[in-house]
């Protein structure tokens, strides 16, 4: 293996601190990392391999010398991932910014990593619950078709960052004290509350969350008709999101076959034991990298369909590693 300077983009945030952590536990071959961030967080300190490393400006000059870019600091990248392209990194992107551009492989390593070869110097990475559940459904889309999806998410509060960790802990402190309390990173008081919103709506009634599911999904799966309808909800879960998954396809598969089927696809872990109450549960799933798959069975009010639970960390697999694992292919053939 190569030995690479990469370059963490947002290196101080969740997900960029995420990464660090990733980028030692898989002995991804880095010989030199540098750790960005915005112009404020320049001169704090984050630890990579048992070191102090010094954060610096992110600068166009920063990604002199790089060969990989991980960016998580949002729409910055828009100005500055070409700028690293030019300089001759591979970029991989966290944020929204690149999904939907047809030139942009949109990429879940489980699912569909013949998409990297064709990057032009940026590769996206999906939105946190899209890849939890393209995971889910890549091994039943090969076995028998997927005709159509209903989805509803139940997403922690570190989907919204540290300000959204920060505030469920606080309002929770809040609520069992008799203390009034002051939403800031939520629409609403998330501590003991639903909110079944997350980021802002469009003219249909649906949330950008809920449409970047159904668009990311059909461009992942390679199905750009695909009918999905999704639901997101916030819950008062500080990590790791769960979603329940209606699929209608056109094989009809049984609970065994399904589960047989999930049981060996990559990246999944089936818990699926009712008779005992065993399923996924974000209690269980934080800090893992699987994603856990659960409550397997028919669909009583059509033909061909099923149910399924998961639930993964957004953080790991919906973020810092699925970027990851992006690099390692990139590493293993010889792409960058």
């Amino acid at each position: 293996m190569k030995n690479l300077t990469v370059a963490v983009v947002g290196a101080t945030g969740v997900v960029g601190q995420e990464m660090l952590g990733i980028l030692e536990e898989r002995n991804f071959p880095v010989n030199k990392l540098k750790a960005l961030a915005a112009p404020n967080e320049a001169g704090s300190i984050v630890r990579f391999r048992g070191e102090d490393l010094v954060v610096e400006a992110a600068a166009p000059e920063s990604f002199e010398g790089c060969q990989i870019a991980l960016f998580a600091a949002g729409e910055v990248v828009q100005w500055l991932g070409p700028e690293a392209v030019k300089r001759g990194a591979v970029v991989i992107d966290n944020s929204n910014t690149f999904r939907m551009d047809p030139t942009v492989p949109l990429v879940v390593p489980e699912v569909n990593p013949e998409d990297v070869r064709w990057h032009q110097g940026i590769i996206a990475n999906p939105n946190c619950s899209t890849i939890i559940m393209v995971v889910a459904l890549k091994p039943i889309h090969d076995a028998a078709v997927i005709k159509r999806v209903i989805v509803s998410t139940y997403q922690a509060a570190s989907g919204a960052g540290i300000a959204g960790l920060n505030e469920l802990e606080a309002q929770t402190r809040q609520v069992l004290a008799g203390e009034k309390v002051v939403p800031e990173a939520f629409q609403y008081q998330l501590s003991f509350n639903l909110i079944p919103q997350i980021d802002v709506f469009e003219d249909n009634g649906y949330t950008k969350e809920e449409l970047k599911m159904v668009n990311e999904t059909r461009k992942i799966l390679h199905v750009p008709g695909l009918p999905i309808s999704a639901t997101a909800v916030r819950v008062p879960v500080f990590r790791s999101h769960s979603e329940s998954i209606n699929i209608e396809t056109e094989k009809r598969l049984t609970t065994a076959e399904a589960r047989q089927i999930l049981s060996g696809a990559p990246g999944i872990i089936v818990i699926d034991d009712p008779e005992q109450k065993k399923y996924p549960m974000p209690l269980f799933t934080a800090h893992k990298d699987e994603v856990y798959v659960g409550r397997i069975r028919e669909d009583l009010s059509i033909e061909k369909g099923l149910n399924i639970w998961v639930a993964a960390d957004q953080i790991r697999k919906g973020a810092a590693t699925n970027a990851i694992q992006i690099a390692e292919i990139l590493v293993k053939e010889d792409l960058v």
